[in-house]
């Protein structure tokens, strides 16, 4: 059994390397902070490692970033939120350079715009658009700038060797020689420590609970928020190496990634049963995933309007979500909101979706959806009862009733409602412009992508393998899809 980080003195000693690093520059530090007992026990420690120097030594700012996915279970954000309060006001008060920041993805990045708006699939351990989106270019920015006002900053990580062997084998790859710092994985002029990475769990655990929370919380309640939980904490992502959380207290509700939520099921399990309708919507998410259901959800185009093929077969790819999926999806989730804020204690209403993102999801409808119902007004009047501050449309628009007339018009001469509409819409939005030379580019794109009715593209396909000796000339009109092939590509879903 390895010994205890703390045998022998080894707390006292920890916390002189933490002032000795924060002495050595004038670099500022981010601190990242999740919530979660790795994230805890490194602000905690570097609190009591800062506290220890003379007021005049305490000069370097400290920023400590938490990042909001804007998705995060509702339990998580207000402890979060109540947390970063009492760490900016127990800093004043101490007298030490801390100041919290929630860092959070820009509107049209958010999980719900890419996913109802752009019809981006449920996340998969395949295509994990989202850990990018929503964790690591927000944390990104925040470096960034404090990089362009500092020159350089140093992260400090609550990441241990004891984690994994891929963990402990990312640590010493970027390892500074002779330095107890490591270069950042990507942005430069970053440099990272990690002043608990020698821990083991029980480190983590012995040392919270035998030192009371700096900024008032009681680390005890920590301990309760992780009984029964099958994984640890969602730590602040810096990088694509970083592993999936989903089956963490602190990680996202609508989390696909792992096949079940085993956080969400322990915490409903404890009695928190208001938060039962975000599992089942989550749990609605991932079975879009699977590959017998793909086509009731899916359209067989991918985002640019091409249909690619699963490896030398005549199956198509799955491209985003439909439309009409789409608002199905909105529509539930709008439904999910009104039954938690239902049923959650006082202080838990915070909303699923926030109003930006409703706008956005609007837009990205109007202008690239062929949405001419202007779906998302009516859809949050039925769920919600009222109406937004919806932006009124200037230009040219089209109707729920033209769209049924289209419609009609459409399927009466053998031509795509979609291909007509999309037409349309660039007519639309070049109306009253003086110079359109960009109008005829448009069109001759919205040509270039694929009309024709998935059975026919579906045929072709299969006779040019047949010509390619690639398949035998059988009928494998009920070939279904493989999947293990099922995979999806971030650029063209």
């Amino acid at each position: 059994m390895d010994e205890s980080i703390f045998a022998g003195g080894g707390l006292s000693s920890r916390i002189e390397e933490i002032q000795r690093v924060y002495l050595s520059d004038n670099r500022p530090w981010v601190v990242g902070y999740s919530g979660g007992k790795d994230s805890t026990c490194t602000l905690q420690i570097v609190w009591q490692a800062l506290s220890g120097l003379p007021e005049e030594q305490r000069r370097k700012p400290v920023f400590v970033i938490s990042s909001d996915t804007l998705v995060e279970t509702p339990v998580i954000v207000r402890y979060i939120d109540v947390t970063l309060e009492r760490i900016d006001a127990a800093a004043r008060t101490q007298g030490l350079p801390i100041q919290t920041q929630k860092v959070m993805p820009r509107v049209d990045r958010s999980f719900w715009v890419n996913l109802i708006g752009r019809g981006y699939p449920a996340p998969s351990r395949r295509f994990r658009w989202c850990t990018e989106r929503l964790k690591i270019e927000p944390a990104d920015e925040f470096i960034r700038e404090r990089v362009a006002e500092y020159g350089e900053v140093v992260m400090v990580l609550g990441v241990r060797t004891s984690e994994s062997a891929t963990r402990a084998q990312s640590m010493s790859f970027h390892k500074i020689k002779g330095s107890l710092l490591s270069r950042h994985s990507s942005l430069l002029n970053a440099f990272v420590y990690a002043p608990i990475e020698a821990f083991s769990t029980d480190d983590v655990w012995t040392y919270l609970l035998q030192n009371a929370s700096p900024w008032g919380n009681d680390n005890r309640d920590l301990v309760a928020m992780y009984r029964n939980a099958a994984s640890g904490e969602c730590p602040l992502v810096v990088d694509t190496t970083t592993p999936s959380c989903g089956n963490s207290r602190f990680g996202c509700w609508v989390c696909t990634v792992v096949t079940k939520d085993k956080s969400m099921e322990a915490m409903i399990d404890s009695g928190e049963d208001w938060l039962e309708p975000l599992l089942d919507y989550r749990d609605m998410l991932a079975e879009t995933q699977d590959p017998a259901k793909k086509r009731l959800y899916r359209d067989f185009r991918r985002r640019s309007g091409q249909v690619s093929f699963i490896g030398d077969s005549a199956t198509p790819v799955p491209g985003p979500y439909t439309l009409d999926f789409c608002r199905e999806l909105l529509t539930k989730l709008l439904q999910t909101q009104v039954e938690v804020h239902r049923n959650a204690p006082p202080g838990e209403n915070a909303p699923l979706i926030h109003e930006a993102e409703l706008h956005e999801i609007r837009k990205i409808w109007r202008a690239e959806r062929g949405d001419w119902a202007d779906s998302v007004p009516s859809i949050v009047r039925d769920v919600l009862g009222r109406d937004l501050d919806w932006v009124v449309e200037d230009n040219v628009s089209f109707t729920r009733e033209d769209a049924g007339l289209l419609d009609e018009l459409c399927a009466s001469n053998g031509v795509p409602t979609e291909l007509i509409a999309r037409l349309l819409d660039v007519e639309r939005a070049a109306h009253g412009l003086k110079r359109r030379h960009a109008v005829h580019t448009r069109i001759e794109d919205i040509f270039k992508q694929e009309w024709r009715d998935v059975d026919e593209i579906v045929a072709e396909r299969r006779r040019q393998l047949v010509a390619d000796g690639s398949i035998p000339d059988v009928d494998n009109s009920d070939e279904d899809e493989r999947p293990e092939l099922a995979f999806d590509v971030e650029t063209n879903t």
